[in-house]
């Protein structure tokens, strides 16, 4: 174990800042354009309410969740003055709190209870949603996936904090 090892995991660990859930979509069916919504149920095992996703094996991607400030950088990526968040084909856009911080952690969004499995990286439905380069545009910025650990609510304006 080296020195700087506790002081990192304390790190890791000390998440001060709170997010807010900013929009929510959800799409009925595959390939589907995600419709905007104030309020979802997030379901252990199938994800979120009424989306498409109905869960895996691994249940690795339940719901997706990106930053609003990845997307204005996108947006000025592409010389675009903002980005719909439904074009990015993400669950849930919050803001104020960095989503790559809650890696390998669980965390709380209304009364749903989520844990990143991993990153959202963008697919080639990008170039056609945001134009050319917008693949390229969201490399680094799509967000992260989660599963769902424990059921619950998660409406517009609700807080995303570290457990």
């Amino acid at each position: 174990m080296s020195y700087n090892e506790p002081v990192m995991k304390q790190l890791l660990r000390t998440i001060p800042q709170v997010g807010k859930v900013e929009w929510i979509g959800i799409r009925e069916e595959r390939k589907a354009f995600p419709k905007s919504v104030e309020l979802v149920t997030a379901q252990k095992k199938t994800g979120l309410e009424g989306d498409h996703f109905k869960g895996s094996l691994s249940g690795k991607r339940q719901v997706t969740l990106i930053q609003k400030e990845h997307l204005g950088a996108v947006a000025a990526i592409l010389g675009k003055d903002s980005i719909d968040p439904a074009l990015t084909r993400r669950n849930i856009v919050v803001s104020g709190i960095n989503l790559l911080s809650l890696k390998s952690q669980k965390f709380k969004i209304g009364t749903a209870i989520l844990e990143t499995s991993g990153i959202c990286a963008p697919c080639n439905r990008m170039e056609e949603n945001l134009g050319p380069g917008g693949y390229s545009a969201m490399r680094g910025h799509g967000g992260i996936t989660a599963r769902v650990i424990g059921g619950g609510n998660i409406k517009l304006g609700d807080t995303v904090e570290l457990i």
